[in-house]
C-alpha cells in the first residue's frame, strides 16, 4: 500500500498459519478493515496489488474508503462496455503498446465503472492487464510501476535480506518481537534505498538503465558501501533519542 502523506508511518502485522495459497477475498477485506483505522483522515492512499486483489468486494471497500487502487487482473475476466460482453484478453494490445478501456464493468455482477489498462512492454513476453478506479490512467500506470520496488517485503525479510526464516522461532510472541525489530530496520533500509535513487548513488551501486532491486536491497548496498569506505550514512527518517545527561559523581578524596 502506497500513501502520499506527511503523517508518521505505522505498522500493522498479522500472523497466519496456512499453506502457500491465495487468500480468499474475505480475508483481504478483513485485513483492509484493520488497516483502514490506522490511516489518518484526509490521507491520499493508492492501493497496489497483484491479481489476487482484483475481487469486486475488495474494490468496493476501497472505493467506499475513497482510496485509489491499481491492481493486476486476469485475462479471462468478463468485461462489458458499450453494450458488448467480452474477456479482458480480447483487448489484445500489440507488443510495445499501451491501451485502456474506460468506462467498463467487470464480471457477471457488472461491477463498475472501472478502467482496464492493457500494457505490453517491449522487453516482456506477454501483456499485463490492470483494473483501476483512477481517472488519470497515466498516473495509474506510474503508480503501479512502484510495485516492483515496494512489494518485496517477504523476500527482503527472508532469503534476500534478514534471513529471519533461519531463526526457527515457533513461539508467536517471540516471532512478533523479532518482526518488530526487523520491520523497524526494514523501514530504515528502504529510506536508504530512496536516498540511493534521489541522491545520485545508482552508478556506484547498480546498473542505471534498468533496476531490478527493491528499495530495501538498494538501501543494503548503500549501507554496505558507506561502512566499507567510511562514507557518512545519509541522515534522516530516524531521529536519535535525546538521552538524559549522565550524572557523574566524583567522590571527594580524603586528605593524605
Amino acid at each position: 500500500m502506497w500513501s502520499t502523506t506527511d503523517a508518521p508511518c505505522r505498522c500493522a502485522g498479522w500472523l497466519l498459519r496456512a499453506a502457500k495459497v491465495f487468500s480468499p477475498e474475505a480475508t483481504h477485506c478483513a485485513l483492509l478493515s484493520q488497516v483502514q483505522p490506522l490511516i489518518p483522515p484526509g490521507t491520499s492512499v493508492t492501493f497496489l496489488g497483484d491479481g489476487e486483489f482484483d475481487g469486486i468486494d475488495l474494490q468496493e471497500q476501497l472505493r467506499q474508503a475513497h482510496w485509489h487502487y491499481v491492481c493486476r487482473t486476469a485475462s479471462n475476466i468478463l468485461l462489458s462496455a458499450g453494450g458488448d460482453a467480452f474477456h479482458v484478453a480480447d483487448l489484445g494490445p500489440a507488443r510495445g503498446e499501451v491501451l485502456a478501456l474506460t468506462p467498463a464493468w467487470m464480471t457477471k455482477k457488472q461491477y463498475g465503472p472501472i478502467s482496464i489498462p492493457a500494457v505490453w512492454e517491449q522487453q516482456y513476453e506477454q501483456p499485463i492487464y490492470l483494473v483501476t478506479n483512477m481517472l488519470d490512467l497515466d498516473t495509474a500506470l506510474k503508480s503501479y510501476r512502484k510495485r516492483g520496488h515496494i512489494e518485496t517485503f517477504f523476500s527482503d525479510q527472508k532469503s534476500r535480506g534478514f534471513h529471519i526464516h533461519k531463526s526457527h522461532l515457533s513461539d508467536p510472541a517471540r516471532l512478533s518481537r523479532l518482526l518488530i525489530a526487523a520491520c523497524l530496520a526494514y523501514v530504515w533500509l528502504v529510506y536508504l534505498g530512496v536516498c540511493a535513487l534521489r541522491d545520485g548513488w545508482m552508478q556506484q551501486l547498480h546498473r542505471v538503465h534498468r533496476c531490478d532491486l527493491s528499495l530495501f536491497r538498494l538501501g543494503m548496498r548503500l549501507l554496505a558501501r558507506c561502512l566499507k569506505e567510511y562514507i557518512p550514512i545519509p541522515e534522516g527518517l530516524i531521529v536519535p533519542a535525546i538521552l538524559p545527561a549522565a550524572r557523574i559523581q566524583t567522590p571527594n578524596k580524603k586528605a593524605a
